[in-house]
């Protein structure tokens, strides 16, 4: 009975380290995290990618303490092998001791390696660090660590805060969110900061105008980085922040961020030569509603769809929606509401036939759980624009008509 019982567990370990074989149906969803368990107070700042194993890999902070951004804070992972309707057991990927990793960044490479971009710093405030009262050691550092088998194991953190972060930044987060290899290879990952107040000035480093976006750039699959576009414009009105980033069918990238400044809601803008410098600065995305918060962009392997996720309620963080671009991000529409209820951060990854949708979510607050959904492409309607006219999308078909996608 013994040598039976432990048969039966091995199977069902070789069971979870095999991808499931089964195609999984359009409508899934899931909770991958559920806050005030496996020993953590609350998990928040989801990201999520597909393997080339077609495994997804869903990361999260676990943030051990308390909800807040300070603390104990660990990048944990789950895997799925049935596209999200299911997940593994959760793993530690990125841990800082009694202070924080967080701001999963990954991306998957043509060969199938895994990269992924986190930060750290002490146990001190976004608010100390801005200020600039913290050590080195304490303040934001930037490190990266790669898998070779599909997100099972991870290598150490090395860290690249040297290449990675100008003297004098002070505040640093890659993503949070998906990066992206262009179709010539090279690693884009977005992020931002904040900068120090020139000498002479009165402010602090506190105020929102000092807020910056720039992005980070690998052209050798993330052995080495260095800075690629910065902005840096102390504007009170525009101050871009927690980014993101998708190539567009034409090879220009489309960036998109939250806006810091007085103006609020999101600001966008494009880079004509692989992120290396930004076409024009940020401007207010004024067909985009939402609250300050960070949101996700995914060009689609349908050439006329970009889809941007983040709460749709303009004041709170409420009303999980996916809209929809039919003009490579210059106006957007409505594609599909997701949850009225509270909302927060989110991330996108393509899924063949459907878009998968790793979000902040619960009945009470946003915190409560991170959620997983799958939606068909089929039910995002895009707006061309240019041509004045409404067209939805419809999948491929095969020689006998049907839906194969």
């Amino acid at each position: 009975m013994a040598l039976r019982s432990l048969m039966v567990a091995v199977l069902a370990v070789a069971a979870l380290a095999q991808p499931a074989n089964a195609t999984p149906s359009q409508g899934c969803t899931s909770v991958p995290y559920t806050s005030g368990t496996a020993g953590y107070h609350t998990f928040r700042i989801p990201a999520v990618v597909r393997a080339a194993s077609g495994a997804l890999l869903a990361f999260a902070e676990g943030r051990v303490e308390s909800a807040g951004d300070t603390g104990a804070i660990r990048v944990v992972l789950r895997r799925s092998y049935d596209g999200g309707c299911s997940w593994g057991p959760m793993t530690v990927v990125s841990t800082n001791g009694d202070a924080t990793a967080g701001n999963p960044a990954p991306v998957v490479l043509p060969g199938g390696d895994i990269v992924l971009l986190t930060t750290r710093n002490g146990r001190v405030t976004e608010r100390e660090i801005m200020s600039g009262t913290v050590s080195a050691e304490d303040s934001r550092r930037v490190f990266v660590q790669r898998s070779r088998d599909n997100g099972r194991t991870w290598s150490p953190a090395r860290e690249i805060t040297q290449v990675a972060k100008k003297p004098d930044w002070r505040w640093y987060a890659t993503g949070p969110g998906h990066a992206i290899v262009l179709r010539g290879g090279r690693i884009v990952v977005p992020a931002n900061h904040s900068a120090a107040p020139p000498a002479g000035s009165a402010d602090v480093g506190t105020e929102a105008k000092y807020y910056g976006g720039h992005d980070l750039i690998s052209d050798d699959g993330g052995r080495t980085w260095r800075i690629g576009f910065t902005e840096d414009r102390t504007d009170v009105n525009v101050a871009s922040n927690e980014t993101t980033v998708a190539q567009l069918p034409d090879g220009r990238l489309y960036f998109n961020s939250r806006n810091q400044g007085a103006l609020g809601g999101r600001v966008d803008t494009v880079s004509t030569d692989g992120g290396e410098s930004l076409a024009a600065p940020y401007r207010p995305q004024t067909t985009l509603t939402g609250p300050k918060v960070q949101g996700s962009v995914l060009q689609t392997t349908h050439p006329r769809v970009l889809l941007f996720s983040g709460p749709a309620d303009p004041a709170v963080r409420r009303s999980m929606a996916v809209r929809v671009s039919g003009d490579q991000g210059r106006t957007w529409r409505q594609g599909h509401v997701v949850s009225a209820g509270p909302a927060a951060y989110s991330d996108l990854v393509q899924l063949g036939g459907s878009v998968g949708l790793l979000y902040e979510t619960g009945v009470n607050g946003p915190y409560e759980t991170i959620t997983f959904t799958r939606i068909p492409m089929r039910v995002l309607t895009v707006y061309r624009q240019n041509i004045g006219r409404t067209m939805s999308y419809v999948p491929a078909r095969s020689a006998k008509g049907e839906a194969v996608d």
